[in-house]
């Protein structure tokens, strides 16, 4: 599984086609990817890391506080092409994606458990619509949390 984490003043995304939008003030927006092998523990592992990561400044401007710490929320977008490889050529290879059914399965999973596991408020986008993202990057902080599937 495959998340590129912003920590972020504001954040939106919009469906135009089912004229759908979500919003989120001060926390996290996350692209998560999922990938072939990826099972529901990833999905736990990720939404704690996501949960837990501390990049919010405390009093004395370090970087030690989480999302959950700040009363923040989360903006979680599906994006398959997180998977693409683009050793080869020029266009990029998504073979590594996940199959539909399991990717949408595995990223409402992560939904899920922020919002029940670690009560965090939680917009999402559409999963498989073309959707339009806008955001504020804080910092800038943008990290990439990686984790393999367990074999």
């Amino acid at each position: 599984m495959i998340a590129v984490v912003q920590r972020v003043s504001e954040a939106s995304v919009r469906v135009q086609r089912e004229g759908y939008s979500a919003t989120i003030g001060r926390g996290l927006m996350v692209l998560l990817g999922v990938v072939q092998g990826d099972t529901e523990r990833e999905a736990v592992w990720i939404a704690g890391k996501l949960a837990r990561l501390r990049i919010f400044n405390d009093t004395h401007g370090k970087m030690n506080r989480s999302v959950q710490d700040i009363d923040g929320s989360v903006l979680l977008v599906s994006q398959f092409t997180l998977a693409g490889n683009c050793e080869k050529g020029n266009r990029p290879s998504f073979m590594h994606a996940a199959e539909p059914a399991l990717g949408e399965k595995l990223y409402e999973r992560v939904a899920e458990e922020l919002r029940e596991s670690h009560n965090l408020p939680v917009e999402t986008g559409i999963f498989g619509a073309m959707m339009e993202v806008s955001l504020v990057n804080d910092g800038p902080v943008t990290l990439l949390v990686h984790r393999e599937p367990e074999s």
